[in-house]
């Protein structure tokens, strides 16, 4: 399994980026989930989506300004992010899940891209 995780950058506080995952066809029946690490930070869950994109999780630190979604006809997966803080500055990464569901520890999770990063100046 190859995930390849985009769209990363250097943005102003308050702006928005479109994180992008090329999750491939193995994919297509899992969970897929985006954690992303800090410098000195543990691995943290952001947001995760079922295998059709019924059901979305959001970590409490970025509801109401992230959003999930997922093309299963592209395989890829999409993190949407607005009103961006310094805060969330880190390397993001995407991951598929063990199951249809996606959890929100790393656990969870079998399979992980490279990572984007994602710098938000203030």
């Amino acid at each position: 399994v190859q995930l390849q995780a985009s769209g990363g950058g250097l943005v102003q506080a308050g702006g928005s980026l479109n994180l992008s995952c090329a999750a491939g066809p193995t994919s297509s029946n899992n969970g897929m989930g985006w954690f992303r690490q800090a410098p000195g930070k543990e691995r943290e869950f952001v947001a995760g989506i079922n295998w059709n994109g019924g059901d979305t999780t959001l970590s409490d630190s970025v509801k109401g300004r992230f959003t999930i979604s997922r093309d299963r006809s592209t395989n890829t997966v999409y993190l949407r992010m607005h009103s961006l803080t310094p805060e969330d500055t880190a390397v993001y990464y995407c991951a598929k899940g063990r199951g249809a569901y996606a959890g929100t520890r790393t656990a969870s999770y079998v399979a992980w891209g490279q990572g984007t990063l994602v710098t938000v100046s203030s």
